[in-house]
């Protein structure tokens, strides 16, 4: 089949882009050309260079292409879907649009987590959005036969650090553990949590393309693998070589005061235990199986990030954030730890 990814190189996409070559396919990426393929392993794919938010560059990019599959790793608001359907109506067999697991209900009424949970999340603007691009998704598979499946990872990491706070693109959260220094960690850190590496998503990404029983339906694809956030960040740690980290666990809602950039993704999402039940793509890609744990993930992304010094940047304000969130608690624990 012949696959176009939008974007590609990203942290979830570039390991479904590998997958993808290495069973056969053909793949075409369309993306800025920022990023130098070969620094996410992807030999044999074809670049075409162009904006995706430029419609008419766009358009005579592709020119008269036709597709098997479409995936769109980068659209986030419902003027991407739109612009979408008018590029690849008619000159694709599938479109696969990448949603969110924050999607789901928050918070939740049932612990375990399927593709039928409710839609809703009071918290975050970003989930939200993704709920709106579902939505004209299905509309346009309903009213005008638009071929899309919807997939909804959850936290899924390779090139990024997965912690919840602090960490992500850069090297910060590495830096502060290897000098011994206090990390934060939202509520008492017990509540559970799925981490998903992404070569264990491209294996149930990719069995999607050309599967007729994925049109006009939802998944998500995650781990089966649960750990506490404890468990997290201590893995990380001895990943890092400092073994098991300082953890300071402050409210979550206490977070989002003093950070509110960081409400959607503490309240809307991380804060409260997420369990997925992956029966549904499992039953349409059979052999589906993720095999990556943590443990070797984190190692990976790690080395990753150590195989060129410009992955690994850290930022004085991250460091101060996290001592400016610390010292505002030091008192409210203090108040209710008067014996400690």
């Amino acid at each position: 089949m012949h696959v176009l990814f939008i974007g590609g190189t990203g942290n979830i996409s570039a390991a479904s882009v590998r997958l993808a070559l290495q069973q056969g396919h053909t793949v075409t990426l369309l993306n800025r050309g920022k990023r130098p393929l070969e620094d996410y392993g992807i030999y044999g794919a074809e670049s075409i260079v162009a904006d995706i938010q430029d419609e008419a560059a766009t358009r005579a990019a592709l020119e008269d292409r036709h597709f098997d599959v479409v995936a769109n790793f980068i659209a986030f608001k419902v003027s991407d879907i739109e612009r979408d359907i008018r590029l690849f109506q008619g000159r694709c067999a599938q479109y696969i649009f990448i949603s969110s697991a924050s999607a789901y209900q928050k918070p939740l009424v049932q612990p375990i987590i399927t593709e039928s949970t409710p839609l809703k999340n009071p918290y975050w603007a970003y989930s939200r959005d993704k709920i709106a691009c579902e939505d004209r998704c299905l509309h346009a598979y309903r009213e005008q036969d638009f071929p899309i499946t919807i997939v909804r990872p959850s936290l899924t990491y390779e090139t990024v650090i997965p912690t919840a706070i602090g960490g992500w693109s850069d090297y910060t959260i590495i830096e502060r553990m290897r000098q011994r220094r206090p990390v934060v960690v939202h509520g008492d850190g017990s509540s559970l949590w799925t981490l998903t590496h992404a070569s264990d998503f491209a294996k149930g990404f990719v069995g999607l393309f050309g599967n007729q029983q994925a049109l006009g339906e939802a998944f998500h694809i995650t781990s089966d693998e649960l750990l506490t956030w404890n468990q997290i960040y201590d893995a990380v740690g001895i990943a890092a070589g400092t073994g098991p980290v300082e953890k300071v666990h402050i409210p979550s809602s206490f977070i989002a005061k003093l950070e509110p950039r960081a409400k959607g993704s503490l309240l809307g999402d991380k804060a409260v235990s997420c369990l997925f039940d992956n029966t549904k793509i499992k039953r349409v890609v059979p052999g589906f199986q993720t095999t990556t744990s943590f443990q070797t993930g984190i190692r990976q992304t790690l080395a990753w990030f150590e195989a060129k010094p410009e992955r690994m940047q850290t930022h004085p304000a991250c460091h101060q954030r996290l001592d400016r969130i610390i010292a505002a608690y030091q008192p409210c624990y203090d108040a209710l730890h008067p014996q400690e």
